[in-house]
């Protein structure tokens, strides 16, 4: 649906008061905003990789953009740095985002690359941003903090860390905002390579985008089981979110960063943000940042 081509297409959001998707570029560092009624795409370019976008209560957006929490002002396109973590660490940034069913911010960091497919291990970790702009610390030595959400009744908060191929639950307590007691989900298969992006539905499955992959695969993670794949027209799928005005649409983002020439060639449409239609299964709205 959105043919303007993504670097790195990330962290879609579906924003009912524009009727819009959001989503960010990372490697293009640009905030995008699709309308379906217009098909027009409008961005705007901030100073670092931006890796999530969230939508605020009182309007606009919270981002993560390098190693910062930001505001994005959007009809003045003003970025407004909230803190910056991991300053010891230049060569992190920001990764994944998503927000709590009570308005706290999580996102996570990792390593760049120093070479092609070479990144220091276990340089990463997961902050939560509360309303009042304080940040904790959830996780230490993480790789690739990625995909979240949290379970329909508020106990549960799923995580991936994408080096570990696998989708991890933790028990949450939605009072204070802590995870405790890491358990294995899901572990990807071969084919299924690496974990990316993730969203849930309203029946409580998991819908996680495989980079490299080109699918979303729909997990139980009562039975730990995969029930359901979606091929797409292009292998860097990475993330998923459900829209549209009754959230029976889901939107997904892909990459064209990393493809080289002959694989571009056989992948026409990839960058590209896709929406499946016909699953039979409706999403939720997105939360909003409390501040």
């Amino acid at each position: 649906v959105v043919k303007e081509k993504n670097r790195m297409g990330e962290c879609p959001v579906w924003e009912e008061r524009e009727n819009a998707l959001v989503y960010v570029d990372i490697n293009s560092q640009k905030v995008c905003r699709w309308s379906p009624l217009t098909n027009e795409v409008q961005s705007v370019s901030v100073d670092a990789r931006v890796s999530s976008v969230a939508l605020r209560q009182c309007g606009g957006y919270v981002i993560t953009l390098g190693t910062r929490f930001a505001f994005l002002d959007w009809d003045t396109q003003v970025v407004t740095t909230i803190l910056e973590v991991e300053q010891d660490k230049p060569n992190n940034r920001f990764n994944d985002g998503k927000v709590d069913p009570k308005g706290r911010y999580f996102a996570g960091t990792m390593a760049e690359e120093t070479a092609p497919g070479v990144r220091a291990r276990r340089q990463g970790a997961l902050y939560t941003l509360f309303p009042d702009h304080s940040v904790i610390k959830q996780l230490d030595q993480v790789d690739i903090s990625n995909g979240l959400d949290w379970s329909l009744d508020h106990r549960t908060f799923f995580h991936i860390d994408s080096l570990a191929y696998a989708v991890h639950a933790f028990r949450y307590d939605v009072h204070t905002g802590r995870i405790a007691c890491p358990r294995v989900v899901y572990h990807l298969e071969k084919e299924e390579r690496m974990p990316d992006g993730m969203c849930i539905d309203a029946e409580g499955k998991l819908w996680v985008a495989c980079i490299d992959a080109g699918r979303v695969i729909r997990i139980d993670p009562e039975t730990g089981k995969r029930i359901q794949t979606v091929r797409l027209p292009a292998s860097r799928i990475t993330s998923c979110c459900f829209g549209g005005k009754d959230y029976s649409e889901m939107y997904v983002t892909s990459a064209y960063d990393g493809l080289d020439e002959a694989t571009l060639a056989k992948e026409p449409q990839a960058g590209e943000i896709f929406k499946i239609t016909g699953l039979g299964v409706k999403g939720i709205p997105q939360n909003f940042y409390a501040a």
